[in-house]
């Protein structure tokens, strides 16, 4: 779209479970929602094959057809769907600004942020080759296709020793790699990680390389200490380093806690500045799944349609 400045009732900044998902709501509640997918259009589920945990899907779904699907129906109630990213916002006035990488203006009545956040990976080479052939950033998501498989999972926080403990109930033997001699992890998940027999912690021992060529036949690990290198046999490759949401661009508006997640009040999607809803990954980092994004979408679409009317926008 062409430089100038646009008046609209509800941007929407992402796309994903949530930003669809808000795009329904807020399209069938007349907001007349304008949706910027931002650089990855629909989100970590387009790096997805299978789906098999989300409702109304009972043979399950690749991930990118899923969201095609959710771009379809939001669609279908007129939600404006534009392929580029909103590089800047002004939350100063009552009504709020936002600047596409185009230079072009938006002006808000009420904006859904719905950036989500983005695994962090390694940087192995074999890593990206074997994404969605059994490395996964996600236990949850994936576990389940490993069951009666040896696995591995690198990490040495919270996330990894609770990935590590879904999978030691599906998996025989599941290796946590840690490259320090302790884990990061708080002192209950660390208790739990040290009672659970089958899983075996690797201390000192950082990846090197994922092997195979299809799928993941093993891990070649470095010991720190000693240097030495040995081959692990496993099948499922789980990176649980953390997440980083995509909220850079908010920071100097909107309160978020340490590490960058959106904070919303109580059960709500508000946040301090009014008129502005999170949603999805970009302010929850405890269960990040596709349904509960979007059944935060939902809540922030139907929080933004209370607010318009009692301002008496619609």
């Amino acid at each position: 779209m062409a430089e100038g400045i646009e008046r609209v009732k509800c941007l929407i900044i992402g796309s994903g479970p949530a930003g669809y998902t808000a795009a329904v709501y807020a399209a069938r509640a007349n907001l007349e929602p304008v949706l910027y997918t931002g650089k990855e259009p629909g989100g970590q589920l387009m790096i997805t094959t299978d789906v098999e945990n989300y409702p109304g899907y009972p043979e399950g779904i690749m991930g990118p057809q899923m969201m095609e699907d959710f771009r379809k129906q939001a669609e279908r109630f007129g939600t404006d769907v534009r392929y580029e990213m909103i590089t800047k916002v002004d939350f100063t006035g009552p009504v709020h600004k936002a600047w596409s990488e185009t230079g072009h203006e938006i002006q808000a009545d009420s904006i859904i942020i719905s950036t989500g956040a983005s695994a962090k990976w390694l940087g192995l080479e074999s890593e990206k080759k074997l994404t969605n052939k059994g490395v996964s950033a996600c236990a949850v998501c994936d576990g389940f296709f490993f069951r009666g498989q040896e696995v591995a999972v690198v990490g040495g926080g919270d996330t990894a020793a609770e990935e590590a403990l879904y999978l030691s109930k599906l998996c025989p033997t599941v290796h946590l790699l840690v490259r320090r001699d302790e884990l990061r992890a708080s002192k209950i998940m660390q208790d739990r990680v040290n009672k659970t027999e089958n899983i075996k912690v690797h201390w000192n021992t950082e990846a090197q390389e994922i092997l195979g060529e299809n799928e993941v036949e093993g891990v070649r690990v470095i010991q720190n200490k000693t240097k030495e290198t040995s081959i692990i046999p496993v099948k499922g490759f789980f990176v649980a380093i953390g997440h980083k949401p995509n909220t850079d661009i908010f920071k100097d508006w909107i309160t978020m806690d340490s590490t960058g997640y959106i904070q919303t009040n109580g059960k709500s999607t508000k946040t301090n500045i009014t008129g502005v809803f999170a949603s999805g990954d970009a302010q929850d980092n405890v269960y990040r799944q596709a349904v509960t994004a979007a059944g935060t979408g939902c809540m922030a679409a139907l929080d933004a349609e209370r607010y318009l009317t009692e301002k008496g926008i619609i």
